[in-house]
């Protein structure tokens, strides 16, 4: 079983910046690819980025993020971040991190484990 947490969301300015942090217990993320994903009021959630285990793993971007969002992982720490850069505020919304035992996705379905997701608010 893995257990995921989310922290480092909060209030920001547009064309601010936020890390988020999503650490792991439970067990080591080896061999897992890892996802963020987003949901904001009144809509369905969306996949924002994914990277997969090995270094040098291809990172896949929502488009709307790419160019500003960069992820990444320490798997010494058994963690992923989400640098977030250039905030807008239709960006506001739960971010969630998500683990899957296999190559990562765009598809939310795909991800078997998931936090509890941190806020991220973006003023004008």
């Amino acid at each position: 079983q893995v257990q995921l947490v989310e922290s480092g969301g909060g209030l920001v300015q547009a064309g601010g910046s936020l890390r988020l942090s999503c650490a792991a217990s439970g067990r080591t993320l080896t061999g897992y690819g890892m996802g963020w994903f987003r949901q904001a009021p009144g809509k369905e959630r969306e996949f924002v980025a994914a990277i997969g285990w090995w270094s040098g793993s291809t990172k896949y971007y929502a488009d709307s993020v790419k160019g500003r969002f960069t992820i990444s992982r320490d798997n010494a720490k058994n963690t992923v971040y989400l640098q977030m850069s250039s905030l807008k505020p239709e960006d506001t919304a739960i971010y969630y991190c998500a683990a899957v035992q296999d190559s990562p996705s765009t598809y939310d379905s795909r991800y078997k484990y998931w936090g509890q997701g941190t806020q991220v608010t973006v003023s004008s």
